[in-house]
């Protein structure tokens, strides 16, 4: 084991916040902010907190959900929180909570969640290990029960497919 994943870092260190008003050309001609541009903020934020862990580049390998709770309009204050929930061997899930705040009125709404697996990069391009996670709070302990269902999931569903190619 390297030097590296013997060390740990806790939860808070990779916590990330990200705030940004969205603008005419974020929406569309209804005045919602289009998925994708709120997809690309919450990339961008899951890359701040995962390389915040992991200390390396890392890189997006998938998003494992992406739930839109309701829209968000031109005019809105857009907030994203993020933080790592769990790490394997080279990857790490990243819980990205994104909330737009009314300025006028001050009305927050959770408007949307995502699960993102990445994958942390040594010099060579080659996934390289990340440090252990710390969990902190009960939350954290919730949020890294929750993330290594997801990841069981995944395998799951991974294996299924092989199966099926295979047939």
């Amino acid at each position: 084991m390297s030097p590296d994943r013997a060390a740990a870092r806790k939860v808070s260190e990779s916590r990330s916040v990200v705030a940004r008003v969205m603008m005419p050309q974020d929406a569309n001609i209804a005045g919602n902010v289009f998925g994708g541009t709120i997809l690309k903020t919450v990339d961008e934020i899951a890359y701040v907190a995962a390389t915040m862990h992991a200390r390396a580049n890392v890189v997006t390998v998938s998003v494992d959900r992406m739930a839109f709770l309701s829209p968000v309009h031109v005019g809105d204050l857009l907030t994203l929180k993020a933080n790592v929930n769990a790490v394997w061997r080279s990857s790490m899930e990243v819980g990205v909570r994104i909330e737009a705040m009314d300025p006028r009125t001050g009305e927050v709404r959770h408007t949307g969640s995502s699960y993102l697996t990445v994958v942390a990069l040594g010099p060579d391009g080659v996934p390289s290990p990340v440090p252990r996670l710390e969990l902190e709070t009960d939350e954290d302990v919730r949020r890294n029960r929750e993330a290594v269902a997801r990841r069981a999931r995944r395998l799951e569903e991974k294996a299924v497919e092989r199966f099926r190619s295979k047939g």
